[in-house]
């Protein structure tokens, strides 16, 4: 699959639906959370790793192309690496968002934004510009990892990452579990309830009899 299709068919989905088709998928932790909400954030990553500083962050920004998101790891705990001057450059010159395994600043210029950026929390203080750092490298970011060319898929629940064969190969699935929840959801409109909507029984009682491979399903 091309990445132009790829990109379209995900953005008709949504990490969840990603991750239910693949609990084994690369999800970022938790702890990385978007500063504004609202957004989707979709593309292919531009890694860098630098500590403390963010020389090679800038340096990323003049060579990231146009829809690639800057995957970020800081090895901060108490600088932030990336502010307001850095992300109004980052959105003017097209990135598709940035993702901090560290920490940010200048928040209430960030969520005027309409190109997400996630971190880890904020500091008012500012890293150091005095170390080259790597770039385009394989990285940990989140407690995954993540490398060069990597699809990058988050909204406000999370972030999950995969190459692209991986997520190609995850679509139909997704897709599948996208329609039946939109189709439970206008069932649950309608007055249905969800209960008669799930073999919910079976399924309970499988459980009480220590069956460990029987499944919650939703039945239309």
């Amino acid at each position: 699959m091309e990445f132009k299709e790829l990109f379209w068919r995900l953005t008709q989905l949504d990490p969840a639906a990603l991750a239910d088709a693949d609990k084994t998928i690369r999800v970022m932790s938790p702890a990385l959370r978007p500063v504004r909400s609202g957004l989707q954030l979709l593309g292919r990553a531009y890694t860098v790793r630098c500590k403390n500083d963010f020389l090679a962050i800038i340096a990323a920004l003049d060579d990231a192309d146009p829809g690639d998101i800057l995957v970020i790891d800081t090895q901060a705990t108490q600088v932030a690496v990336v502010g307001e001057l850095f992300s109004l450059e980052a959105a003017r010159a097209g990135l598709g968002g940035i993702i901090i395994d560290g920490l940010c600043r200048d928040l209430t210029t960030i969520r005027t934004l309409d190109m997400p950026v996630y971190a880890r929390g904020s500091s008012p203080v500012s890293g150091t510009t005095n170390t080259l750092g790597e770039r385009q490298i394989k990285i940990d970011c989140g407690g995954v990892e993540v490398n060069p060319g990597d699809v990058v898929f988050g909204d406000d629940d999370g972030i999950i990452v995969g190459s692209i064969d991986e997520l190609a190969a995850l679509i139909p699935s997704a897709e599948t579990i996208k329609s039946t929840e939109q189709a439970v959801i206008e069932k649950l409109a309608n007055g249905t309830s969800l209960l008669s909507l799930l073999n919910f029984a079976e399924h309970y009682g499988r459980v009480q009899a220590g069956d460990k491979n029987s499944r919650l399903a939703i039945e239309l």
